[in-house]
């Protein structure tokens, strides 16, 4: 296994392991950043879906008006 890491000397794997500690923070905050976002998207998107259906239906309702 030592002779695989040798040839991949940008792995670094350390030995105290409290060193992680920052990684996983700032991995948690992109991730919920991430969903965060996703969860935004998702509102705004469902938000410009009902303006866009009334939108169609009042446009179909004012060409049914036009051909009577």
């Amino acid at each position: 296994m030592d002779a695989f890491l040798i040839n991949m000397p940008f792995l670094y794997f350390p030995e105290d392991k409290s060193e992680y500690i920052p990684a996983f923070i700032t991995m948690a905050f992109f991730v919920i950043g991430a969903i965060v976002t996703l969860i935004l998207f998702k509102r705004i998107s469902k938000k410009q879906e009902l303006k866009t259906k009334e939108l169609e239906e009042r446009i179909n309702r004012e060409r049914q008006k036009e051909h009577q």
